[in-house]
């Protein structure tokens, strides 16, 4: 990896990195957002061809991530689970078995439709609609006011941002949004639409070049 791109809020340090994830260094939590589990095999089921490789490499690159930052706790805001229980939840179930090295938990999101038990059986413990920890607020949704003196991350647009060229050339990438007080992440799954954003003066955009070995994280200049 090695393309994580180093920022402060609030006198925190995060880590942006362009596997889609930010690991928030004085707590140790990697911080993801809308993995989605179950999407690829929920289509299927609806009898579109949706090639079941999309959850391996996304779990893939979850365990590569790990791998490098090894955080104590894996913090996910929202959209863990696509849908009700399938094949790709008992995927899930034998992976989290295996990696028991790290605290799992979450903040529901609008297609957390599982009861709490289901995720406990899942090893992921279920921290409510919304989650304080030192300045930071987690909440999957953008919410319309933050805490004061807080910071607010979240996911649920799937942020992306359209880069153009000339030749009219343009290609839109997805991105860490950043305003004033607060962050929205990119859908850290790759079986995910983009919204394209369009942010004001004063705001911070990363984009993520494609790619897995190569893949790259760089600001755009908001005008």
């Amino acid at each position: 990896m090695g393309n994580d791109l180093l920022i402060r809020k609030l006198g925190q340090n995060l880590w942006l990195s362009p596997q889609r994830c930010i690991f928030w260094e004085d707590k140790s939590i990697l911080i993801v957002s809308d993995l989605h589990i179950g999407k690829s095999a929920h289509f299927r089921k609806s009898g579109i061809a949706v090639p079941g490789i999309i959850f391996q490499e996304d779990i893939s690159r979850l365990d590569t991530i790990l791998d490098h930052f090894k955080p104590d706790t894996l913090l996910v805001t929202g959209d863990f689970f696509h849908s009700i229980a399938n094949e790709e939840h008992q995927l899930f179930s034998q992976w989290r078995k295996a990696r028991k090295d790290f605290r799992c938990c979450m903040v529901r999101g609008n297609h957390e439709i599982l009861s709490d038990q289901a995720y406990t059986d899942l090893g992921i413990e279920v921290l409510g609609t919304d989650y304080a920890i030192g300045p930071f607020y987690f909440i999957h949704e953008k919410p319309a006011i933050v805490p004061a003196d807080s910071f607010a991350f979240s996911g649920h647009l799937h942020p992306g941002v359209r880069l153009s060229g000339v030749g009219k050339q343009s290609i839109s990438l997805p991105c860490f949004y950043f305003t004033t007080n607060q962050c929205i992440l990119p859908a850290f799954s790759r079986f995910t639409g983009k919204y394209l954003i369009h942010p004001s003066v004063g705001d911070e955009v990363f984009a993520i070049s494609s790619g897995d070995r190569h893949a790259a994280i760089f600001q755009i200049t908001c005008k």
